[in-house]
């Protein structure tokens, strides 16, 4: 089995803010693209175009409709990938060593070439954050765009995930957040980030930030109630026109 590192010089990871997310998958298509078009072995799709389309994706968004003990029910849009767990079960379970944590940055990666399909990995990870590519045979997951982040013949502003360079609503943010004064860091301390099922003891380094909570009404208002009063009592101009002329048929 593959062993963890004691330490790590860095833990790079994802701040995903859910109150800002507006679930519109620009992230999960920009994710695809780099990771098809870059990768030796891009993320096969089966049938993309027929009735049963079917395909390896390395980010999701899940959309759920929430309903508070105080206000309105709202949608709260979810999106999950690998969250490089600084204790990893997907790592420890891996019987050919193909899964391993860097030292350097805490990302957790798959050398494909190691990789056989058996699956324990996905069978291990609590977060469903693994997938088998059935073109491949071999298990894939978010690698944080590794080869984006450290790549200098990009501009500076582009050496980050290609999801948070993609999002248009700004709700992924990335960062080193073992350092407490990094810009994540503080976000985090700031709005209160939550790890993912914490009780399951993996210590993910993606972090989510909750939902603000909404503004609520003092007492019953009808919103549409300005729109809604007539206008006139009697109508005129064209209208009051052809309204007369019709009542005379």
């Amino acid at each position: 089995m593959t062993q963890l590192p004691g330490q790590t010089d860095r833990t790079l990871g994802l701040v995903i803010d859910l109150d800002t997310c507006v679930g519109c998958h620009a992230c999960v298509v920009a994710c695809k693209g780099w990771n098809t078009q870059s990768q030796p072995s891009p993320l096969s799709d089966s049938d993309p175009y027929g009735a049963d389309p079917s395909g390896t994706f390395l980010n999701r968004v899940h959309s759920y409709e929430v309903t508070p003990e105080q206000g309105t029910a709202q949608l709260v849009h979810f999106p999950k990938s690998c969250l490089h767990c600084e204790d990893a079960p997907c790592v420890t379970v891996c019987p050919t060593g193909a899964s391993y944590t860097r030292t350097e940055d805490g990302i957790v990666l798959v050398n494909e070439s190691d990789c056989i399909g058996c699956g324990l990995c996905a069978w291990a990870c609590p977060y469903g954050a693994r997938e088998l590519d059935a073109a491949e045979g071999v298990m894939k997951k978010c690698t944080l765009c590794v080869d984006r982040i450290y790549n200098d013949n990009l501009p500076e502003e582009d050496r980050v995930p290609a999801c948070v360079r993609t999002c248009p609503a700004g709700a992924r943010h990335f960062g080193d957040l073992s350092d407490p004064d990094s810009p994540v860091s503080l976000l985090v301390a700031e709005r209160g980030g939550i790890d993912l099922m914490p009780e399951q003891g993996t210590k993910p380094v993606n972090k989510y930030l909750p939902p603000r909570p909404r503004d609520t009404w003092e007492a019953e208002t009808d919103v549409l109630a300005p729109w809604l009063a007539p206008v006139a009592e009697e109508p005129r101009g064209f209208l009051g026109w052809l309204d007369r002329a019709l009542d005379k048929l």
